[in-house]
């Protein structure tokens, strides 16, 4: 059976996104392994399913390209806010997204009819260690020391509904992440494994980062590892509280807010291309 999908990217994080409104898909897990696979497939970070909500206008499932079940993506929950609008004609510039991190609420950019952006509430970060989880005392983990490798590093822990550790470092170009990335994703210290975030500071709310995304890979952006970047940032005195803070990362920028009470996140959302694959088989 051949199934029509929408390969879309947040700068460059990119997933390939199922109309699951009338459709259940049996094993999407296995799907994701099979069509992330960059040589000989279609490749991508994993795939999302746009389902019925009867809390939202949608609901978001998403299935990174090892398989496992992500609770959030920032960049893909923008994709799918483009995907209601513009795919299943749900005709607001502000749409709400069911997620396993609760209900967000996106705002649209419209451009010709069809959405180019979109600004995400996400909600409050999680800085309780035991909630990220992390295992680190104390009600937050701010420049605290974790061993990765036989280095110590000064990391912070930030739950955007989903576990990131952000470190400080002078060059995150130069780090080889394909080595030291797997290492803190499978660290004692996180029991449900981590997305790693390795940011310079640039300047006065400017940052740029490199993500290790746990069960995928280096990526080129991450939404959620750009909003706990932006908090570490203020948690660590680098960035100031309530005003825009610009996030470079590989695949193009991000601008967050984070006011001491709830993030917010702009940025892009591009369709690749639209095809069909073999399902069932």
């Amino acid at each position: 059976m051949k199934v029509p999908f929408v390969k879309m990217h947040g700068i460059g994080n990119d997933y390939l996104y199922f109309d699951a409104f009338d459709r259940s898909f049996s094993d999407p897990s296995a799907l994701a392994v099979r069509l992330s696979e960059r040589r000989f497939s279609v490749g991508g970070d994993g795939i999302i399913l746009v389902e019925r909500s009867d809390v939202a206008d949608g609901r978001m499932r998403m299935f990174n390209a090892d398989g496992s079940e992500g609770k959030m993506c920032g960049n893909g929950i923008r994709c799918v806010g483009k995907f209601l609008h513009d795919f299943k004609g749900i005709g607001k510039d502000v749409l709400t997204v069911e997620t396993l991190s609760g209900v967000k609420t996106l705002k649209l950019e419209l451009r010709g009819g069809e959405v180019v952006a979109a600004e995400v509430d996400m909600g409050a970060p999680e800085l309780v260690p035991e909630r990220i989880p992390a295992r680190f005392s104390g009600s937050r983990a701010v420049g605290v020391p974790l061993t990765v490798m036989g280095r110590e590093y000064k990391v912070t822990c930030v739950s955007m509904g989903n576990p990131h550790c952000v470190v400080f470092t002078e060059d995150p170009a130069a780090l080889d992440l394909e080595h030291i990335g797997p290492a803190f994703e499978h660290s004692p210290a996180f029991p449900e494994r981590v997305n790693t975030e390795f940011i310079r500071v640039e300047g006065k709310n400017e940052l740029s980062m490199r993500v290790w995304e746990r069960g995928s890979g280096e990526t080129w952006a991450c939404g959620t590892g750009a909003c706990a970047a932006a908090v570490a940032s203020i948690l660590n005195g680098y960035c100031k509280e309530g005003e825009p803070i610009l996030v470079h990362l590989r695949g193009g920028d991000l601008t967050i807010v984070y006011d001491g009470t709830t993030v917010l996140m702009r940025g892009p959302a591009e369709v690749a291309f639209t095809g069909e694959v073999e399902i069932g088989r």
